[in-house]
């Protein structure tokens, strides 16, 4: 069986609501990755049509999403790793090495794995998994606007925007809102 190269990256860590995602992608032989870069870098459309040649042309691509209440309990870096598991082991494949964008590795996996600061910027393995799981969460988050129509979500996609404080202290927090994130300190700051 082969061992394959995975690039891992997360979307909505630091967001006051919803879920973290994680995408885990392998690429193909074939592809072309000459358009990849941080997925905070791209426009709404240029993710969107990147995110279909990523999703038609890789080898493998996983998805781990992990939700605020799992968030509430376990706290948002632990639950980022394991949204991260979830999305290597949804490659279906077996890895040589995993490249993760940031400073810190999956902690109780027994996979190779590297850590590379600005690493959505670097590697484009990472890239295209950023850019994966930002378009999915974004997804989610659209959803979510349809059912909390009152906050906003399809704009600020659950990160700290002004609309989005405005909005809390207005009708206060949604079901859907991270309950161990201190909203109110940063209410004060608006």
């Amino acid at each position: 069986m082969n061992n394959y190269v995975i690039g891992i990256d997360e979307a909505g860590r630091g967001a006051l609501a919803g879920p973290v995602v994680a995408a885990a992608v392998i690429f193909s032989k074939e592809q072309d990755i000459s358009t990849f870069k941080d997925s905070k870098k791209l426009t709404h459309t240029q993710r969107e049509n990147i995110y279909e040649h990523i999703i038609s042309e890789s080898l493998a691509i996983g998805i781990g999403v992990v939700h605020h209440d799992v968030i509430d309990r376990i706290n948002i870096l632990q639950a980022t790793f394991v949204a991260m598991k979830k999305a290597v082991l949804g490659t279906g494949l077996s890895s040589r090495i995993i490249l993760i964008d940031g400073n810190k590795i999956i902690p109780g996996f027994d996979n190779k794995q590297k850590s590379i600061i600005k690493g959505d910027d670097k590697v484009p393995l990472i890239s295209a998994a950023s850019i994966v799981a930002k378009v999915i969460r974004d997804r989610i988050m659209c959803g979510y606007g349809k059912v909390y129509c009152e906050y906003g979500f399809a704009q600020h996609k659950g990160y700290g925007t002004k609309l989005h404080y405005s909005n809390i202290s207005r009708v206060g927090l949604s079901k859907i809102h991270r309950r161990s994130f201190n909203t109110s300190e940063q209410l004060s700051l608006f």
